[in-house]
C-alpha cells in the first residue's frame, strides 16, 4: 500500500484549477514582489486570525527574527523559550547576540512548562517565545500573565499551529506578536518557503514591514538595518487559494488525529494529549514509544514512512554548547526526544491507510 508521510500531491490535484489560475495571473502581470496577491492574502489571514495586522514574510524563521528585531533584542538580552522545538526558535535569539534561556516542557502537551518560567526571569529577560508544538497552543493566558507581571513581551511561535484555537481564539492572536510558517509541510503550506507575522500593535507592524524590506520607510530611504524578508506574490497567491479550503482541511486533520488516538488506545504507545480548552491542527501526529528504533524499522518494512520531531533537544546541540547546559538539565525534553515519532498525517489520509498503519503498530 502506498502511503505518503504528507500527501501534497493529492492536495494540489484537489485545488489545481484554482491554483493554476492564480499563479498564471501572477506570471501574466509579471508582478512577482508585493502587489495585489500579497495584499489579498494578508487581508484574508488577518481576518481569519482576528488580528489587526498580518504581514507576509519569507519564512517562519524570518518571522521570528523580524519580531525580535522589532523589539530591539540585542547582545546581553535574554529570551526564554523551550529546548524541545526546531532549532529556528532559539537560533534567531542567538543570531542577534541574545541568550536563549531554556525551560523544560510539560510531559503531556510537550509545550513549555509554565510553572517553571517565572523562576528564570532576570533583569535581562526581554521576551518569552512559547512554541505551540505539533499543532496545539501553549498555555498562552498563563504565559501572558507572567509576562505582564514582569513587563516583558510574548512572541507565540505558531509555526506549527496556524488554525488551532485556544479558549476560542485563534493561534497567532494570543500574544503581543504571533509568528507562523508556510513551509510546504505545514497545515497551511506554500510551494516554497513563506511565513507571516501577526500583531495588533500599529507601531510594531509598521516597523516589521520596514525591517523585512531592508529597513526602508520609502524607496531608497532606510530607517533601520533590515533584511530581505519578503513573501513573493506567487506564494501569496497559492496560499490564498489554500486558505479558502483551510477550515475543511483543519476539520479533516482533527478527525484523522482523533481517529488515530481512538484506534491506538490500548496499544503500547502514548498518543497526543489535547487540552480541553484547545484544539490541535495536528501539524504532526506524534506518539511516544519506548523502543523507537525497533518501531521505525518495523513500519519501514511495511513501507510506512515515519519521522522524528525532534531527536535531540536544543540544549544538547553542538551549536548551543556555549550556553553550558548538560544532559539531565531538562529531563522531560530529553525523555520525549528519545521516544517521540511522527506517523503519516494529512487531510488526504484514508481510513484504509490509517487502519493499515495502526495494525502495523499494534502487530
Amino acid at each position: 500500500m502506498k502511503i505518503n508521510f504528507i500527501d501534497l500531491q493529492a492536495q494540489y490535484q484537489e485545488y489545481k484549477a484554482e491554483i493554476d489560475k492564480e499563479v498564471s495571473e501572477v506570471f501574466t502581470s509579471a508582478g512577482f514582489i508585493g502587489g495585489p496577491k500579497l495584499d489579498s492574502f494578508e487581508k484574508n489571514i488577518a481576518a481569519y486570525t482576528g488580528v489587526k495586522h498580518a504581514i507576509g514574510c519569507s519564512s517562519g524563521t524570518d518571522a521570528l527574527l523580524l519580531a525580535l528585531m522589532a523589539l530591539d533584542i540585542k547582545a546581553g538580552d535574554e529570551v526564554i523559550t523551550t529546548p524541545f522545538t526546531f532549532i529556528a526558535t532559539a537560533e534567531v535569539i542567538a543570531f542577534l547576540g541574545a541568550k536563549p534561556v531554556f525551560v523544560d516542557i510539560d510531559e503531556k502537551t510537550y509545550n513549555i512548562d509554565t510553572s517553571k518560567i517565572e523562576d528564570l526571569i532576570t533583569a535581562n529577560t526581554k521576551a518569552i517565545i512559547p512554541v505551540s508544538l505539533y499543532g496545539q497552543c501553549a498555555d498562552m493566558n498563563e504565559i501572558n500573565a507572567i509576562a505582564d507581571r514582569h513587563n516583558i513581551t510574548v512572541i507565540e511561535d505558531a509555526c506549527q499551529s496556524f488554525g488551532a484555537e485556544y479558549k476560542g481564539k485563534k493561534s497567532c492572536a494570543l500574544s503581543h506578536i504571533g509568528c507562523t510558517s508556510f513551509f510546504p509541510s505545514k497545515p497551511l503550506g506554500a510551494y516554497g518557503d513563506g511565513g507571516a507575522i501577526f500583531t495588533d500593535n500599529d507601531e510594531l507592524a509598521a516597523k516589521m514591514r520596514m525591517l523585512l524590506n531592508h529597513g526602508q520607510n520609502e524607496r531608497y530611504k532606510h530607517k533601520y538595518i533590515g533584511i530581505n524578508g519578503r513573501l513573493d506574490a506567487v506564494q501569496a497567491a497559492i496560499l490564498d487559494v489554500k486558505l479558502r479550503h483551510f477550515d475543511k482541511e483543519v476539520k479533516l486533520r482533527q478527525e484523522i488525529g482523533q481517529r488515530y488516538s481512538l484506534l491506538l488506545s490500548g496499544a503500547n504507545v502514548v498518543t497526543p494529549h489535547v487540552e480541553a480548552d484547545r484544539t490541535s491542527v495536528y501539524a504532526q501526529y506524534s506518539v511516544r514509544v519506548k523502543d523507537r528504533a525497533s518501531m521505525v524499522a518495523k513500519l519501514s518494512e511495511k513501507s510506512i514512512p515515519t519521522a522524528v520531531h525532534y531527536p535531540m533537544p536544543l540544549h544538547l546541540q553542538e551549536a548551543f554548547a556555549y550556553l553550558g547546559y548538560k544532559a539531565g538539565d531538562f529531563p522531560v525534553s530529553e525523555a520525549v526526544s528519545n521516544e517521540i515519532m511522527s506517523l503519516p498525517m494529512s487531510p488526504y489520509l484514508t481510513d484504509e491507510q490509517q487502519d493499515f498503519i495502526v495494525e502495523a503498530i499494534k502487530g
